[in-house]
């Protein structure tokens, strides 16, 4: 065999195995239906979560999840931005979406959270409790006020009747937790659920329950197609009150 025959039977071989392997069992299934999901920050562990059991238990089902703080989510979804559901941080923010987006979809209340100090690991300030925040040397960040977690940061304050010595406000509870977590404040007041997220890179100190405020979490079904009902349904079902509790929320 001439070597330029040699030469074209290897080329041929190789394309053959190349399309037999294309032909596998590891072929991933086509999806013919996609799910567009904008959620809040807090929701990104728990809806990561959802997302995998959705798209498990429905192989033509794929769903794309979006997160960012709820006032920006309400302001995409005014504006018409694409999105077969939504879920919020709170109520409030739900009740700023305009009645032509909405339609007939009315919320479904799915999960409750709290709050909770976010300090460093190592807790260098020796932050103890909300009353700790007064003090000119320890760094406060907090969620900026039009958020979600502003908002119940601003009532735990008043609550506790605390003025602390806040040096940024951020856009979203992540970013407010990242400040701690990169040892760039010496706390945080966040959501109970984003700390547990965190892992052993912040230390969570517990508000006292007078002091502490819950927020309920509404989602909301723009249409009606099968994708969105899956997963609402997996959100609102026992399968999903579970995921979230093993995630740190609360019962609606």
């Amino acid at each position: 065999m001439s070597a330029l025959r040699s030469g074209t039977a290897v080329l041929t071989a190789t394309a053959l195995a190349t399309t037999l392997a294309g032909c596998g069992g590891d072929e991933q299934p086509a999806r013919s239906k996609v799910v567009t999901v904008l959620a809040a920050a807090s929701l990104t562990e728990a809806f990561t979560d959802l997302k995998k059991q959705v798209e498990d238990a429905h192989p033509d089902v794929e769903v794309r999840v979006s997160f960012a703080a709820s006032s920006t989510i309400v302001q995409q979804v005014n504006n018409h931005a694409d999105a077969d559901v939504v879920a919020l941080a709170d109520e409030k923010a739900g009740k700023t979406l305009k009645p032509d987006v909405l339609g007939s979809a009315a919320p479904r209340l799915f999960a409750t959270n709290r709050l909770m100090i976010a300090t460093p690991a190592d807790n260098p300030a020796h932050v103890t409790g909300l009353d700790s925040l007064t003090s000119s040397s320890v760094d406060t960040v907090l969620c900026a006020p039009q958020v979600p977690c502003g908002r119940a940061a601003k009532s735990v304050l008043a609550k506790g009747h605390v003025t602390p010595h806040v040096v940024s406000y951020e856009q979203d509870v992540k970013a407010t937790l990242a400040k701690v977590r990169l040892g760039e404040a010496d706390a945080a007041i966040v959501y109970a659920t984003d700390v547990t997220a965190a892992g052993t890179s912040v230390r969570g100190v517990a508000l006292k329950p007078d002091q502490n405020v819950t927020t309920r979490l509404p989602i909301y079904a723009l249409n009606d197609d099968e994708g969105t009902r899956a997963f609402v349904d997996a959100v609102t079902s026992s399968t999903g009150r579970k995921v979230l509790t093993t995630r740190g929320f609360g019962a609606p």
